[in-house]
């Protein structure tokens, strides 16, 4: 909740939604966006707005993917650039935000970084000579809840339809190089990234044709868990929801191989399911579909869990029922994190045993 931007308004708590947008330099722009109720379309002209809080300026060729946490309060972007960054992007604003309450020079302390100072090469801020706070009252107030009178006044903008736009405010915050908490290095481009959706720290990604594998990573500690090699270039991956299960798929195969949809068990890395496209055609995307086959057995896991729905290469649209009854498997727990103690110990997962005194 925060602030609305309706000009006619009162300033009160309204939802937003969050959105981020690459450009072909590999750039990142935050926007929150607020859509207009009805009433206010009708009574106000105003069709909501679209406000520019950050730019993120860490990759140096054109964004392949770009992920939100299921938390909503990091992503992960992948790049061109071979790289997959990983950002806490309200840690980052809110410690902008405390810095504007101390000296613009104030060194601060922030994870693996030694320091960040305005102006610095870490974070640089905008160009206005005449604002030294990093987050100045008025971003504070949107981003944070505060006072909404304090808010200044942004330039609108009208666009297509006569829509109210809100203009991009020249206090907006620039983040580059060592703004990231983990960046982490692939082979080739990086397009397919998940997060799993029963234990938050754990995050997969997929390279590309040079790199031809599954990587599972740590987002606590930045720390390289498992690799699967798949002999090629990985388009999406998308965790179960009901069991410790990935599917990935497959765009150009080197060795060739028909195989283009892939089911890997967590944390064996065991393939346990294959599917092969009868024309050979590569899938470029595929995304989690709630539906079942009509034939599908009441209570079984394809109608709890639903299906993947896939563009390929052949220019068809295809829909494949990839989750298999199984015998259980838990989810969690002990073993999640690639069986590394010190890590799910940092995560409360501990095992069983005697205790050392």
């Amino acid at each position: 909740m925060r602030p609305s931007k309706n000009p006619n308004g009162s300033g009160g708590l309204v939802p937003t939604e969050d959105l981020l947008v690459s450009n072909e330099q590999g750039q990142i722009c935050y926007y929150v966006v607020e859509w207009p109720h009805t009433w206010e379309v009708g009574r106000d002209s105003w069709g909501g707005t679209a406000t520019l809080v950050a730019t993120i300026a860490v990759h140096t060729q054109q964004i392949c993917g770009l992920v939100w946490a299921p938390s909503g309060r990091e992503f992960v972007s992948g790049s061109n650039d071979n790289m997959a960054c990983y950002f806490e992007i309200e840690k980052m604003l809110k410690t902008r935000k405390r810095s504007s309450s101390t000296s613009s020079n104030e060194t601060v302390r922030r994870g693996r970084r030694s320091e960040v100072r305005s102006r610095s090469p870490e974070i640089a801020g905008n160009s206005s000579e005449s604002r030294f706070s990093w987050l100045p009252k008025s971003l504070e107030s949107f981003l944070y809840g505060t006072s909404a009178s304090e808010a200044m006044a942004e330039p609108d903008v009208r666009g297509n339809g006569g829509h109210l736009v809100q203009g991009q405010a020249d206090e907006q915050t620039t983040f580059i190089r060592g703004s990231e908490k983990h960046c982490w290095r692939h082979g080739a481009a990086v397009k397919a990234i998940a997060f799993c959706p029963w234990q938050e720290t754990l995050i997969a990604t997929g390279g590309g044709s040079s790199d031809k594998c599954i990587h599972f990573w740590h987002t606590g500690t930045g720390t390289a868990l498992a690799t699967i090699a798949v002999s090629a270039q990985v388009t999406s991956l998308i965790w179960s929801t009901t069991r410790p299960e990935i599917v990935a798929t497959f765009g150009y195969a080197t060795p060739d191989h028909p195989y283009r949809i892939a089911v890997f068990s967590w944390p064996s890395c065991e393939q346990i399911g294959a599917v092969a496209l009868d024309n050979g055609a590569r899938v470029l995307y595929a995304i989690p579909y709630p539906g079942a086959p009509a034939d599908a057995k009441k209570g079984s896991r394809s109608v709890k869990e639903g299906s993947i729905v896939m563009a390929t290469s052949d220019e068809n649209v295809k829909f494949h029922d990839v989750w298999q009854d199984r015998k259980n498997a838990p989810m969690g727990g002990v073993g999640v994190l690639s069986g590394s103690d010190i890590l799910e110990g940092l995560d409360g997962i501990f095992k069983e045993g005697a205790v050392i005194r």
